[in-house]
């Protein structure tokens, strides 16, 4: 593929990225718990993945976390945000390699470990051992089953995408 379309289409998949992250910060769908979305923004991220491979991914995922950062959120969020793109894209690459799961297999635990880093960076930021406490009993359990079915749904989306975008 020629470079200038390379980077055009890896262009419009930042934006899409984006833009879904917006949405998702627009709308109220939250489920009473901080922390529980779906993070619609890592289908995109999931496609790169699999169509480009790590480094576009890697590139994509750390130009969408600090632009809805500064563009939504704020500096905590993009501490939370960021650590866990960099961590679940790493395993999720490292599954994808050993080709040992499906795209739904690596989705899933990549929404899990993103969710176990965010819940990580937080006992590591307030460095109280009451996170430890009720929170790793009650709270991650839910964060790790939201993560599980984000990374489901990311995965149909993503690979709906590569399916009908073969030429992509």
């Amino acid at each position: 593929m020629m470079k200038t379309k390379k980077i055009a289409i890896l262009g419009l998949l930042l934006a899409a990225a984006v833009i879904l992250g917006y949405v998702e910060a627009i709308l109220p769908l939250s489920v009473g718990i901080p922390g529980i979305k779906l993070g619609l923004a890592n289908a995109a991220i999931l496609f790169v993945l699999y169509v480009y491979g790590f480094r576009e991914a890697a590139l994509i995922s750390v130009l969408r976390t600090v632009i809805i950062a500064f563009l939504f959120t704020n500096l905590s969020a993009l501490l939370y945000s960021f650590s866990g793109a960099v961590v679940s894209l790493c395993a999720m690459a490292v599954l994808k390699r050993f080709d040992c799961f499906s795209i739904f297999g690596v989705s899933a635990f990549g929404g899990a470990v993103h969710n176990a880093t965010q819940f990580a960076v937080a006992f590591l930021l307030l460095g109280t051992p009451q996170i430890l406490g009720i929170w790793s009993t009650t709270y991650l359990p839910l964060l790790l089953l939201s993560g599980l079915a984000a990374g489901c749904i990311n995965a149909l989306i993503a690979g709906l995408l590569k399916r009908h975008l073969k030429k992509f």
